[in-house]
């Protein structure tokens, strides 16, 4: 893509929100630009990376591409659709869409047996209503088919629900590396909360597009109603007021305050009620994840909170998720504040730094003195890196809330 192909997007970012936030929207506006590389196997076009700042060099994700796809989808609809077409151009014949393709050699490296979250279809709908066409959905249709059948082969969980290799290999599938959720847990095919919401969202998915394309989404929907009256059943705490992994909701020695909790607000499988507990009573708690830059990846209340990668700090790509929960359930005032807090400190460390940084500092600190992974050569978030970072996205939700409260 050349310069002049993103005239729109920085033209944009020029209009959204605060005054101050708009030196930062420039330079993300930017930074997709910088970030476009030349089409190469397995991409048939050109290609977003997850951003010039990764430590490991030049890649592309699965999960980080649906970020950037959103970000600039309204002032870029072109460039947004070829994206979701290269996320699905190394899709296995099984199903499996894979995590990050490493693209630093001569050939593309990735992993055949597992993957990322299964978040693209969101993207997927955003472009259809977007430009009032199917015409993608139609393209994506049999690709989510077949990653559902994938998920139901390989990670289905016992006796219900759907699990990461996470709780098995300590492969990060959930895209938590790291996560304190699996520190001590007797590894075996058990319910996480974040795959089984996350494809119960791929079931409703499934149900709409069916919809919408003349198609019988019978099966699915009784799928999607069954994953969710287990969601709201058996995985939610009503000590907490929030959603939990199956072997610690009812276990306090086990259970932790991980943000993963809040995935069945965001794929709307929690009922009102719960979707309310978990946005008062944890993600506006100034005591748990309502944190100086929100949304803090552990709770602080939890002993296991620390200033390390995914175990305290916060990624705007969690707080994106987070507001697009609370805006799904009718709470815009939430949104607007969490949207508001994390754009706040994201530009006062842009005006101080100069740049996009991976994860922040929950206390609004610096990001530089946040851990990484301490036992590798990369112990400090990277910088400009777009993977986590919807940031023009999060600026024109910012507005919308506004509207709506």
């Amino acid at each position: 893509m050349s310069d002049s192909s993103l005239f729109q997007l920085r033209e944009e970012a020029q209009t959204l929100g605060k005054v101050e936030w708009r030196p930062m929207l420039a330079y993300v506006a930017d930074l997709h630009a910088r970030s476009v590389r030349p089409a190469r196997e397995p991409f048939p076009y050109a290609w977003e990376e997850i951003g010039p700042g990764y430590c490991y060099g030049p890649a592309f994700g699965h999960w980080d591409i649906v970020h950037a796809i959103l970000d600039v989808l309204p002032a870029e609809p072109e460039h947004a659709r070829l994206q979701i077409l290269n996320n699905l151009a190394a899709q296995q014949p099984d199903g499996l869409v894979p995590g990050v393709i490493q693209m630093r050699g001569e050939e593309p490296v990735w992993s055949n047996t597992w993957g990322h979250p299964p978040v693209w279809p969101v993207a997927a709908e955003a472009y259809a209503d977007r430009t009032d066409s199917d015409q993608l959905l139609r393209t994506c249709y049999e690709p989510l088919l077949r990653q559902i059948a994938w998920f139901e082969a390989n990670r289905a969980a016992q006796p219900k629900g759907f699990f990461y290799t996470d709780i098995l290999t300590h492969k990060w599938e959930s895209g938590v590396d790291e996560g304190i959720r699996f520190l001590d847990v007797q590894t075996g095919p058990f319910a996480c909360v974040d795959a089984t919401a996350h494809v119960y969202g791929l079931y409703d998915h499934a149900v709409r597009w069916g919809e919408r394309l003349g198609e019988d989404p019978g099966a699915f929907q009784q799928k999607a109603h069954a994953l969710r009256d287990f969601i709201r059943n058996e995985m939610f705490s009503e000590e907490t007021g929030f959603f939990h992994d199956i072997w610690s909701v009812s276990d306090p020695r086990t259970r932790c305050l991980s943000h993963e909790g809040m995935w069945p607000v965001v794929v709307g499988a929690a009922t009102e009620a719960q979707a309310s507990r978990v946005i008062r009573e944890n993600l506006l708690n100034p005591d748990r994840f309502f944190s100086e830059h929100p949304v803090s990846t552990v709770s602080m209340q939890d002993p296991r909170f620390e200033l390390r990668m995914w175990r305290g700090p916060t990624w705007n790509s969690m707080t994106f998720w987070a507001a697009r929960g609370c805006l799904r359930y009718g709470h815009s005032t939430a949104a607007r504040v969490l949207l508001e807090r994390a754009l706040d400190d994201s530009a006062a460390q842009f005006e101080r730094t100069g740049t996009i940084w991976e994860f922040y500092h929950p206390h609004g600190g610096s990001p530089e003195e946040v851990h990484r992974k301490p036992h590798t050569p990369y112990n400090k978030p990277c910088s400009d890196y777009l993977g986590h970072n919807p940031l023009i996205e999060m600026a024109r939700m910012y507005g919308q809330a506004d509207g709506l409260g």
